[in-house]
């Protein structure tokens, strides 16, 4: 019997998945397309693989014992397959999907592109905005890098750390706060603004607050650091974002910034992907560009001489 090594692939995306249509996002091929191949797999293998449990589908026992062993073998595949091709980026035509915080696509999505484009002028990118909801376009592969606070959970998502991040209080010229030192008792008694794509009106400022014996009144949660800073500069709302992130748009705008007035831990930034493109060298190489770009903005600028 001669085998199709596709199968190989497809079996990993279903176990990996757990479903014939995350198999089939995963692998950009249509979900009927998918069901037939599991179908093969079957066939081949003697097992289900994927069985029905109410209204999910669970692997078999030799699937989960196999499953491991599979990938190992699609990655060695995939290693083989492009160890003798040297990434030529002026021959490189591609598409990823760039998901980050705004702030930070805001802040770098400018260099990045122009870097992409200067080295690979045959990519693509796509900046996308993030969801109000975790979703989990990394592990189907719809989305090739994102940003994030923290390492993912998830053991098959690779995280990298690019740099820490300080938070500023950032608010109109003339506003009542630039009168005088800026203390936690005057910052707690104005009125801010919250960014949370999920609408949420409190944040770990307002534990920071209650540790000192202080609450806020939060008027109003928006969806993005942009328009956060955009708000406090036809108001009296004050904003408290990262420093670095920010710094490009709040000096653009007219903004002015002061130093938060008590301690609060730095902010981590990392950026996550797939561990399915670990061996990839055209991610490999976004990977390392995106990282310098990002780096860039905590790096101080030079000393006037």
């Amino acid at each position: 019997m001669q085998l199709d090594l596709n199968l190989l692939t497809a079996l990993d995306a279903l176990l990996e998945e757990g479903s014939v249509a995350g198999a089939a996002a995963r692998l950009h091929v249509t979900a009927p397309a998918m069901s037939r191949s599991l179908g093969r797999i079957r066939k081949v293998t003697g097992d289900q693989i994927l069985v029905r449990a109410g209204r999910a589908m669970v692997p078999t026992t030799r699937a989960l014992a196999m499953r491991a062993e599979v990938h190992a073998l699609v990655q060695q595949a995939q290693r083989l397959l492009s160890a003798q091709r040297e990434l030529e980026l002026e021959h490189l035509h591609r598409v990823f999907t760039v998901r980050w915080h705004d702030a930070l696509t805001a802040a770098c999505g400018t260099a990045l592109i122009a870097a992409v484009h200067r080295q690979a002028p045959g990519v693509q990118l796509r900046l996308s905005a993030e969801p109000g909801t975790d979703t989990p376009e990394s592990r189907r592969g719809e989305v090739d890098l994102e940003s994030g606070t923290s390492p993912s959970t998830l053991p098959d998502v690779r995280h990298r750390l690019v740099g820490r991040d300080r938070l500023v209080v950032a608010v109109r010229p003339g506003h009542p706060l630039n009168e005088g030192p800026l203390s936690a008792e005057r910052y707690a008694a104005a009125e801010h603004l919250t960014v949370s794509r999920r609408g949420r009106l409190h944040d770990p400022i307002d534990e920071a607050l209650t540790s000192h014996g202080l609450d806020r009144r939060v008027a109003a949660a928006v969806p993005t650091a942009t328009l956060a800073l955009q708000l406090a500069l036809g108001t009296d709302l004050v904003v408290t974002l990262p420093d670095a992130v920010t710094r490009a748009t709040r000096e653009q705008i007219g903004l002015t910034t002061l130093e938060l007035p008590f301690e609060f831990p730095d902010i981590p930034l990392y950026l996550l992907w797939h561990q399915r493109y670990d061996d990839d060298r055209a991610h490999s190489w976004l990977r390392d560009l995106a990282t310098d770009t990002v780096k860039a903005l905590f790096t101080p600028p030079p000393a006037d001489h």
